[in-house]
């Protein structure tokens, strides 16, 4: 599975007056005439800074509303965009800086515990005096503002002018008109909020929980003047219907939320100003122009206020479409230019906006942390800020956070012990299974030795090996391991002692696993999931279904004796893996693999008692377990790994994920390896940093059996900030040990860790500091 990596987010540079002037002679002739639909931030602000860049522009603004109309109260900017401002438009920056409010603080306040974390920076002020500001500035350049007025269709507008911008927000008129071309997917989340205001100023960013006897709801509030609060109160739609919210006007839903909130606001009401619940909807558009008209804001992207980015967002999308603009001598190559630059920016935002996002929907989950570690968990629950961010803003903050979580002095969160059974693993580092497919009938070899055996003396707390398979049949590659013979058990032993004998202190586990209807098929660098040239070999699955229908053979259904061979079979390879010395059992039931295959929808269509209901999909899979842990030792432990979404519609939910696990759970696994994925082939992952993590973490709050996440956690201080927030208890990672077998050890250097928890090999002890890059005269 490929993972597209994380953009890194560019300040917005300012364009300069002289780069703005069209460039070419067909540019050069009647002055540019510029349409803008909708008055809010961004279209007002892309309006002056066009006039402004160059003043023979003619530029209209449509604004439908009255100039003193708005929606919501205070808007939040980041010093970034307000250096961008302040580069583009030193007039129009000046003006917001006499009106910013700014505070450093966050308070999070849960279970009548308020904790309160320092040095995070933030600036705001009100909508109106926003709109007030650029409204000014609009008119003292000469742009013209047409309200109470309805733009003409953005078609129409196309004809009569060289440029439309669309700034008509997240209902955007323009974009559903074309949206055959733009392809927006427009999708409605599980909370509803409502904007509100307090005739107060709240001293620092305020998030408090209320656990009312129809669930939880959440307040976020923050000061934008000297005598005001925005305040939003949000809840799932189940609580919102449950209180009796959707029978209730405006002013009843005010007054309720105040009462609720009574606490936070010191007795005080609220206020309404055109307020309505209403569902957050993420809008994300294939393409952001068409022709000679342009999305910017709402309209082509949106970002979930409780990373505060909305006003941001546009205001920057003006930034970058004003200098492409000047640095392009055609508006199809700007209009290019500037989708290039900001998609990259914006989708890193929709992907930090989302986990925010769903960190609340799912706040019922984890109403039960301490309130330190839920006050940690929020604040990094966008995975932009970090156990490492928050230990350069607040060290007292992020010190007493630790000392919960249990890390002696000097210990980073990664370095404490973890016990399952009658293992303890010096850290919480685990070296994912990754298929090698260099086997000779089954027998790991010499660069199975090297390759455990090097990642095992790199640090790590577990070593996983690849998925070894428990019969030839239930191969997926002519190249997979096994341990369906002695010879294989023997094999494995002998990487087993070198593991124990020369890396003292790391675990090796090993993965069982068969392959279903994912079997006989190339090695993955010679055509991955393709089924072999020659010398195919039969599959079974639950289903007479094939992976990819003309392509991979038809499996055939097992049937009762085929059900008890297999589990026989499973037996068979952990008895096998019990003398061969391996400390931890991981039974495979992800990735479409054989069990995987009973316990999807998509892939398990029986009508006996083995398919049908989750029940009966969990029916063989749970047998399994039960076989396997009857005849593996009491006293090691024995985890399951699942995939707790198939990112394809019609597949395990999440909610079935907590299901499936409770089971595993209850028949004795002692953790849940939860990845996601690669059951069916037409599945659509949203890939992105850590972007497993959260189903974990849901699993982890529902069931409360030890996870270990996976997926994309590329950094130590990903590591850090998951075990701290409590949404992991080990961390799982593959590709950053094939780039460095020596990950954990370089990790705890980099920390400045030389404990217990990482000790380097004797003959490697000379190279456990950075040797010199240069000579410095």
């Amino acid at each position: 599975m490929t993972t597209r990596p994380e953009p890194t987010p560019r300040a917005a540079r300012p364009p300069t007056a002289e780069a703005a002037r069209p460039a070419t002679p067909e540019a050069a002739g009647p002055p540019l005439r510029i349409a803008v639909i909708g008055g809010g931030p961004g279209g007002l602000y892309a309006a002056a800074l066009l006039k402004r860049l160059d003043p023979a522009r003619e530029v209209t603004v449509w604004e439908r509303n009255a100039p003193s109309d708005t929606f919501g109260f205070g808007v939040v900017l980041s010093d970034e965009t307000l250096g961008g401002i302040r580069d583009a438009d030193p007039a129009v920056y000046e003006a917001l800086r006499r009106e910013l409010v700014r505070w450093d603080d966050i308070d999070v306040v849960h279970r009548g515990h308020r904790t309160t974390s320092t040095g995070h920076g933030f600036a705001a002020l009100g909508r109106r005096r926003l709109l007030e500001l650029l409204h000014a500035r609009c008119t003292e350049l000469g742009v013209r503002l047409r309200f109470h007025a309805e733009a003409p269709p953005a078609t129409e507008l196309a004809t009569t002018h060289d440029l439309v911008i669309a700034a008509d927000g997240v209902h955007s008129r323009t974009r559903e008109a074309h949206d055959d071309h733009f392809r927006p997917t427009v999708t409605t989340h599980r909370c509803r909020y409502i904007w509100l205001a307090a005739d107060f100023p709240f001293e620092a960013f305020r998030f408090e929980t209320a656990e009312t006897e129809h669930g939880v709801m959440q307040l976020h509030a923050y000061p934008f003047s000297a005598d005001s609060s925005t305040v939003i109160v949000e809840m799932r739609e189940e609580v919102w219907r449950a209180a009796g919210f959707d029978e209730l006007d405006e002013a009843e839903s005010t007054a309720r939320c105040a009462k609720i909130f009574a606490e936070a606001l010191g007795g005080r009401e609220l206020r309404a100003n055109n307020s309505a619940w209403t569902a957050f909807r993420t809008v994300v558009n294939e393409r952001w122009s068409y022709g000679n008209t342009v999305l910017i804001g709402d309209a082509a992207h949106t970002a979930h206020f409780s990373i505060g980015s909305g006003t941001k967002l546009a205001v920057e999308d003006a930034l970058a479409l004003a200098r492409q603009l000047g640095e392009h001598p055609t508006l199809t190559e700007a209009l290019t230019a500037y989708e290039a630059e900001r998609r990259p920016v914006v989708e890193s935002t929709q992907r930090a906006a989302l986990a925010s996002l769903r960190w609340f929907e799912e706040l019922a989950g984890r109403v039960d942390r301490p309130p330190r570690r839920f006050a940690f968990d929020l604040l990094t629950r966008s995975r932009r800020v970090t156990h490492a961010n928050l230990r350069l803003r607040d060290p007292a903050f992020t010190d007493t956070v630790e000392r919960d979580f249990g890390c002696p002095p000097g210990t980073p969160p990664m370095f404490t012990p973890f016990r399952l059974r009658g293992l303890t693993l010096r850290n919480r580092i685990v070296v994912s299974p990754m298929d090698l497919y260099v086997a000779e009938d089954g027998v790991p070899g010499d660069f199975h030795l090297v390759h455990l055996g090097a990642r095992a003396l790199g640090g790590p707390g577990l070593v996983m090996t690849e998925m070894v398979c428990v019969s030839a049949e239930g191969r997926i590659t002519p190249g997979c391991s096994g341990l369906w013979t002695d010879e294989q058990a023997d094999a494995w032993a002998r990487i087993t002692a070198f593991v124990h004998t020369q890396a003292p202190g790391a675990a090796l586990g090993v993965q069982l696993g068969h392959s279903g209807r994912k079997g006989s098929t190339r090695r993955m660098w010679e055509g991955i999931d393709q089924p072999l040239p020659e010398g195919n070999w039969p599959l079974v699955a639950a289903s007479p279904l094939p992976y990819r229908a003309g392509v991979n053979q038809t499996p055939h259904a097992l049937d009762r004796a085929g059900l008890a061979a297999v589990r026989e079979e499973f037996t068979a390879a952990a008895r096998r893996a019990a003398r061969s010395g391996f400390d931890l059992l991981e039974l495979h039931c992800a990735h479409g693999y054989l069990l995987s295959g009973f316990l999807s929808p998509l892939t398990n269509h029986r009508t006996d008692a083995y398919g049908g209901s989750l029940e009966g999909r969990l029916r063989f899979p749970l047998e399994v377990f039960d076989a396997v842990r009857e005849v593996w030792p009491e006293d090691r432990p024995m985890t399951v790994r699942v995939s707790a979404t198939d990112w394809a519609e019609g597949g395990t939910t999440a909610e079935e994920a907590v299901t499936i696990t409770r089971a595993f759970a209850a028949h004795g696994a002692d953790a849940i390896d939860v990845s996601t994925g690669q059951v069916v082939p037409d599945e659509r992952p949203e890939y992105g940093r850590s972007y497993q993590t959260p189903y974990a973490d849901r699993i982890r709050s529902a069931v409360g059996v030890p996870v270990v996440a996976v997926g994309a956690i590329s950094s130590w201080d990903d590591v850090n900030s998951l075990l701290l927030a409590g949404r992991a208890d080990l961390c799982a990672l593959a590709r950053p040990h094939l780039y460095d077998p020596h990950w954990t050890l370089h990790a705890a250097a980099e920390q400045g860790y030389e404990g217990p928890a990482a000790p380097w090999p004797a003959p490697y002890r000379a190279g456990s500091r950075p040797p010199p890059t240069g000579r410095r005269e």
